[in-house]
């Protein structure tokens, strides 16, 4: 039969009693499989309570044959309309979709910032880096040579550096250990020549009868002992054709000598062949009983017995910190004291230096006899070593030892040209050291070894919070501006403002260590750095000296001024000129230099330097003068590191700037990695001004190299000897350590300032350096890397006898003394130590 065509499209029109066999048969006819519809049939459609019993044709039979469960009504299928949503919902669902889009593309950003954290923080795993090519370079052997191989410098064949590509493999037979030569007093003070007052000499005890013993040295050098990689000692006039050992550099101050005796206890062990020496012979002093000298009283009466030798020490103004009793203003005005003049800038002149013409004599030469004018020009600087350190610092006995050396060479051998001071810094801010003077003396006294006592000075952060208040606090890298890490100068500035009677100061670390003299090479530092002339010095200072590839001094100063004035075709130079897409300049390159650099000829101040200081000017234009400027001109700044520019390098702290308008540019800037160094009173003074008139300050190694170059001043790199660990070929070395701007440090990305400082690992100078306390503990006779050593010394070639070498950083070590070992050694009852590992 035809099916309804409505049905098909869904109308839900009843249908005709006829079609009931259909509609049966049909399987979707069931009531409860029909569609529901929520719309209600009108009347007219509205199916009949009961089926009708119409026929319209005889042979449809009736309807009572059929089953009773077929007698249901019959109902049509509903009309199936689709379901509108409220615009209620609607808009609730749109909301809903879009906050879900929102919170998707939040967790996005973040899961991609905090993953490009994790790879700059190094958290994410990652295949190891390449090992730096330095790794790859052998290492030389013949710094641990025994003092059994000694020969004169001229006979000796190097072991480094060398033209050839091939390590030189230099060998020792039996039949070139020979016996030991005697030791050699060294003595390394000058006469004082006509017109000066006569050093008187100085003792150890106030009855004046205990001398300080001399150091000895050995004549020669280790078979086979490199040469200095960077630096010279034949151009700051050092000796290199002598060397020490242990007993003849550090047996005056203790070390090779029981404690009964007054000495250490340490150095008892390992190859002591004349080690004895030191005391035989006619002149010399038996061993020093260090256990009762006070090296406080010792240094004061050698600096009252030569006070003819020095200006009159000035009276320093009143301590506000210090003096605060009620009385302190009448007590001043009765001692005819006048007050401190204002800190204003109109009138803050710093005068220039007297530079009186001192004469030199030679050995054999005298000096013409000066007027009574003269003579009263005639009088030496007077100068203070700073010794850094701190109020709980743990003093081993290889500490005592140094610092006896230092007090004793520098200060009461020379006759009082030096004055040794602790700089204690007290880390414990609530400790009012400024306010209480029986807390100050409580901590002072605690702090130092007996013997050292009453020669320190305190200091404290917060103290240097009230000095120098004002500053802006950025916490670069979450460290407090007047913190020692970014401050180091503070306290160095306020001691140079409380003791005007130093004319120079050296602010010196405890980890520093010197195989030589200290007198013999701070003085050789200071004469040579007093002969360099100004011109060009800036750019001089910025680069290292390699003396293998540079040739003589006076040929790498031309070198040097043909780079500046010319150029270099290095690939650091393509970081020139590079612009951001919003047309500002890239962070770390350089946009307005050409290809040469302009020599810095007089100051180089930024728009808010400190003014009206008396700036020293050239005499005569950078062409016009024939390297006369500044030769006979006592530095104001030496460093033993490159004065590099840190513009355009990785350096971490090259932006670690306070109080500068930064706002177009960064100031012009220098800095020397460490800060040991020599700062002269009319620096420390500008660096004081600076900070408290004008709020300015820097990153501890930028910040005396940048005042000096703002205000024109003589800063001069000294360059020191140093040693390097591993066979580097010495070009290679070179295009490294000067791998900056045109043949300088610094001044490039590609400087070795910043992301590449790993390369000074295997110097004998950084602030990190690891050759340095490796070569100081082998040559004290110490295993280092399962080397060296007792057994190795006597076996072998005897003891290490090293040339004069600047060595940092040396920390903490631990020597065996009398029956104490160190950790992972024993002590036999007959004294003799055994190393059982390397440590």
């Amino acid at each position: 039969m035809e099916k309804n065509p409505s049905r098909e499209h869904g109308r839900g029109s009843y249908e005709d009693p006829s079609d009931t066999e259909s509609y049966e048969s049909d399987p979707e006819s069931d009531l409860e499989k029909a569609p529901y519809s929520r719309r209600k049939p009108s009347a007219r459609f509205r199916p009949r309570d009961t089926p009708s019993a119409y026929s319209s044709s005889s042979r449809e039979t009736s309807a009572s044959h059929q089953h009773l469960l077929s007698t249901s009504p019959k109902k049509p299928k509903s009309t199936f309309y689709f379901y509108k949503i409220p615009p209620r919902v609607v808009r609730h669902m749109n909301w809903a979709l879009l906050s879900t889009m929102i919170i998707i593309a939040i967790c996005l950003i973040r899961a991609s910032y905090t993953s490009s954290r994790q790879v700059e923080m190094g958290t994410v795993e990652k295949s190891a880096p390449k090992p730096p090519p330095w790794e790859a370079f052998p290492f030389l052997k013949r710094y641990h040579g025994g003092i059994r191989t000694l020969l004169p410098k001229q006979k000796n064949t190097p072991e480094y550096p060398h033209d050839q590509q091939v390590m030189l493999n230099i060998s020792v037979t039996k039949q070139e250990i020979k016996p030991l030569p005697k030791s050699v007093p060294y003595d390394p003070y000058p006469l004082a020549a006509e017109g000066y007052a006569k050093k008187h000499d100085c003792f150890l005890d106030a009855a004046e009868t205990v001398k300080v013993p001399p150091v000895h040295y050995y004549p020669g050098v280790v078979k086979g002992f490199p040469e200095a990689v960077m630096g010279s000692h034949a151009v700051l006039g050092l000796r290199d054709d002598i060397c020490f050992d242990r007993f003849g550099r550090l047996g005056p101050y203790g070390y090779g000598y029981s404690v009964k005796r007054g000495g250490t206890g340490a150095g008892l062990h390992g190859d002591r062949e004349g080690a004895d020496g030191l005391w035989e012979g006619p002149g010399n002093t038996i061993e020093v009983d260090y256990s009762s000298v006070e090296w406080v009283k010792a240094q004061a009466a050698c600096a009252t017995k030569n006070a003819g030798r020095f200006r009159p020490i000035e009276k320093p103004g009143e301590n506000p910190f210090l003096d605060l009793t009620a009385d302190g203003q009448q007590a001043s005005q009765e001692n005819g004291n006048e007050s401190e003049p204002s800190l204003v800038e109109d009138d803050s002149v710093v005068g220039k230096r007297e530079e009186p013409q001192v004469p030199t004599a030679g050995p054999n030469e005298t000096v013409a006899e000066p007027t009574t004018a003269q003579k009263k020009a005639l009088l030496l600087p007077r100068t203070a070593i700073l010794i850094r350190t701190w109020w709980d610092f743990h003093y081993t006995a290889e500490d005592v030892i140094y610092l006896r050396s230092l007090i004793a060479e520098l200060s009461l051998l020379s006759g009082g040209e030096f004055a040794v001071h602790f700089l204690v810094h007290v880390r414990d801010d609530n400790v009012p050291i400024w306010a209480d003077k029986r807390i100050y003396n409580r901590i002072l006294e605690n702090a130092l070894p007996v013997e050292f006592r009453g020669l320190g000075t305190l200091w404290s952060e917060r103290q240097m919070g009230l000095i120098y208040g004002g500053i802006e606090e950025s916490f670069f890298r979450d460290l407090p501006v007047h913190g020692v890490y970014r401050s180091t100068f503070m306290p160095v500035q306020y001691f140079s403002h409380q003791h005007p009677e130093y004319d120079f100061i050296w602010n010196w670390e405890m980890d520093v260590r010197y195989t030589g003299h200290w007198y013999h090479f701070f003085d050789q530092i200071r004469k040579w750095t007093k002969s360099q002339p100004r011109k060009g010095l800036w750019e001089r200072n910025g680069r290292f000296y390699i003396p293998s590839v540079h040739g003589s001094w006076e040929d790498f100063k031309q070198m040097v001024r043909v780079q500046t004035e010319m150029g270099t075709d290095s690939p650091n130079n393509i970081w020139l000129g590079l612009k951001s897409s919003t047309g500002g300049s890239i962070p770390g390159s350089r946009t307005t230099q050409a290809k040469s650099d302009k020599s810095i000829w007089g100051p180089e101040p930024p728009p808010d330097v400190l003014t009206n200081q008396d700036d020293e000017e050239p005499p005569t234009s950078y062409e016009k003068d024939r390297y006369k400027w500044g030769v006979g001109e006592e530095a104001d700044l030496i460093t033993f590191n490159p004065l590099f520019d840190p513009d355009g390098t990785t350096w971490f702290f090259t932006e670690d700037i306070t109080g500068y308008n930064t706002t177009a540019s960064l100031p012009p800037r220098r800095a020397a990695i460490t800060t040991t160094s020599r700062l002269s009173k009319r620096l420390l003074t500008l660096m004081h001004r600076e900070t408290v008139l004008k709020r300015h300050t820097m990153f501890s190694e930028m910040w005396p190299a940048s005042v000096s170059l703002h205000h024109g001043l003589k800063a001069v790199y000294a360059p020191h000897p140093m040693y390097i660990d591993r066979d580097w070929p010495p070009s290679y070395l070179a295009a490294v350590m000067n791998g900056g701007r045109n043949g300088a440090s610094g001044g490039a990305r590609t400087s070795v300032y910043g992301g590449r400082e790993h390369n000074f690992k295997g110097t004998t100078w950084f602030y990190d350096a690891g050759f340095a306390p490796n070569l100081w503990r082998r040559w004290l006779g110490m295993k280092v890397d399962n080397d060296g050593g007792e057994r190795e010394e006597v076996a072998g070639e005897g003891r290490m006898c090293l040339p004069v070498v600047l060595l940092h950083p040396v920390k903490g070590v631990e020597l065996v003394v009398e029956g104490v070992g160190r950790v992972g050694e024993e002590v036999d009852k007959e004294g003799e130590g055994e190393e059982k590992d390397g440590t």
